[in-house]
């Protein structure tokens, strides 16, 4: 009863409204994420009561994440990173006259991973919790390298350019002060490089720039026809499609908990391993990348499902799961609430009321997304003339505000170019960005992994139970191409064989 009335007050209430509303335009915004957002509102809750303050903050990261999809799809221009796996087969919905069909699975898929995430949050936090404290610089080396054998399938049906990719990118994540040495790397004597190529500015650039550019060259041909197509039609998928996605939707609420738990790794980590598995036991697979629905509801639900993962190592432990879960750290300790057995014992009339809070608010955030998406939607009929420098306008705000930099916009500029360039020529952005995320996290946990190890890294790795789990998973996901290949050879065989 007690978490029912501090959940009624008129103030919490308006604080959930405001979170999610807000949440949801913040993270449509290029370069505006969660975690600016709630590193703004921070100092705001200092008079305010510990539940509404706690409600507002995770009522913004959640509405955040969900919020980034709507410019994926739209316009291509992911909100957050996390939206990046869904900008692959939202916007290609949106240009065969789907956009209306393409929100309504997001948004659904999106509450669906929330709400999975909350529960896991409510009933599974402690045991959980305790999981991750057995994860190691070994453990966090071996699932970056699990991440990055997703990127060979990023570029479909252009393996060697997706792997190409992913180097360059590996490459770009060396950039800064090396992490053990402190010795700076490729830094060409720019200061503003010491701390490497900030991800957003460089992620806005590669999705949002070039699109811009790959556009602009044919501005005289685009007409409206496919952008007023993208009002029409239903704005839920079929029963038909739902059926098809009863395991992918399960499944990426799942990778997305137990990723959200692993401090570090992330939302845009859970979308492109969900996205990947999805595309792996799909019977579509061809059609993955070119708007495919199966594909956009993996995404969605894994980063959403990210949220409430996230939290509970932070409410449990003190450990925040991800860059949002770190800021919102310090909104904890700002209102006097210790995460650990504390927290859940003498605070726990607070901690429960923000869980029930945000529960509360991964529905507000259906019902808020679903009312409007007939109207943003219309975003799609605004002529590209118009549309370009609005999103170049967005672009250059979100990564200047990133650091108060204007070498981040440059930042932004010179990966806008090469975005273009590798758009032109077959080469994957998508397996840039992972390969960016990732690269830092493999080569921290390696070098420190050969220091724990002791020269002697294979004994070391195969003593430690999750290592070889992981290890089994990356020789899985590796083989898993040349399976289907022979599968798909083995098929046509048969096919030919009754066919004479």
């Amino acid at each position: 009863m007690a978490v029912l009335a501090k959940l009624a007050s008129v103030e919490v209430l308006l604080m959930l409204l405001l979170g999610v509303v807000g949440g949801i335009f913040l993270g449509a915004l290029p370069g505006l994420s969660a975690t600016m957002g709630i590193a703004l509102m921070i100092p705001l809750t200092f008079g305010m009561d510990a539940v509404a303050a706690m409600v507002l903050l995770g009522a913004i990261y959640c509405a955040a994440v969900y919020g980034g999809s709507i410019t994926a799809i739209l316009i291509h221009t992911p909100g957050t990173p996390s939206s990046a796996a869904t900008a692959l087969d939202g916007y290609q919905m949106t240009l065969r006259g789907e956009g209306l069909k393409a929100l309504g699975t997001s948004t659904v898929c999106s509450v669906i991973g929330g709400l999975v995430s909350v529960v896991a949050l409510l009933l599974l936090a402690p045991p959980l919790a305790q999981i991750s404290l057995k994860f190691s610089a070994p453990e966090y080396f071996l699932m970056a390298i699990f991440g990055l054998t997703i990127i060979g399938s990023l570029s479909s049906g252009a393996m060697a350019k997706g792997l190409a990719s992913g180097l360059l990118g590996l490459l770009i994540s060396l950039v800064g002060v090396d992490i053990m040495t402190a010795f700076p790397r490729f830094t060409f004597g720019l200061p503003d490089l010491d701390n490497g190529i900030s991800l957003i500015p460089a992620m806005i650039g590669l999705f949002s720039i070039s699109q811009v550019m790959v556009q602009a060259e044919k501005i005289h041909a685009l007409n409206q026809s496919s952008t007023m197509a993208a009002l029409q039609g239903p704005l839920f998928p079929s029963w038909a499609e739902w059926r098809g996605m009863w395991r992918t939707i399960p499944r990426s609420s799942a990778i997305g908990v137990l990723v959200g738990i692993l401090p570090g790794a992330g939302g845009d980590v859970a979308s492109w391993v969900a996205y990947n598995e999805a595309r792996r036991n799909s019977k579509r697979q061809d059609n993955f990348g070119k708007g495919e629905v199966e594909g956009l509801a993996a995404a969605e639900t894994s980063n959403n499902a990210v949220t409430g993962g996230a939290m509970i190592p932070l409410l449990t432990l003190g450990i925040p799961g991800s860059a949002a879960t770190a800021v919102m750290l310090g909104g904890l300790y700002i209102h006097g609430l210790q995460p650990g057995h504390e927290l859940f014992t003498v605070n726990a009339h607070i901690v429960y009321a923000v869980i029930v809070g945000l529960f509360l608010a991964n529905i507000l955030m259906g019902i808020v997304g679903l009312s409007l998406a007939r109207q943003v939607v219309k975003v799609s009929m605004i002529p590209f003339a118009i549309l370009a420098p609005i999103i170049v306008v967005l672009s250059v705000v979100g990564a200047y505000t990133i650091n108060n930099s204007m070498f981040d916009v440059y930042v932004m500029a010179a990966f806008g170019l090469l975005g273009y360039l590798m758009r032109k020529t077959g080469f994957s952005t998508a397996a840039v960005v992972l390969a960016m995320i990732l690269g830092s996290m493999a080569e921290l946990g390696f070098r420190q992994s050969l220091v724990m190890s002791k020269g002697n890294l294979l004994s070391y790795y195969l003593e430690r139970p999750f290592s070889i789990l992981l290890l089994a998973l990356i020789v899985l996901s590796l083989l898993s191409p040349v399976l289907v290949a022979w599968r798909k050879r083995r098929a046509a065989k048969r096919e030919a064989l009754v066919a004479n």
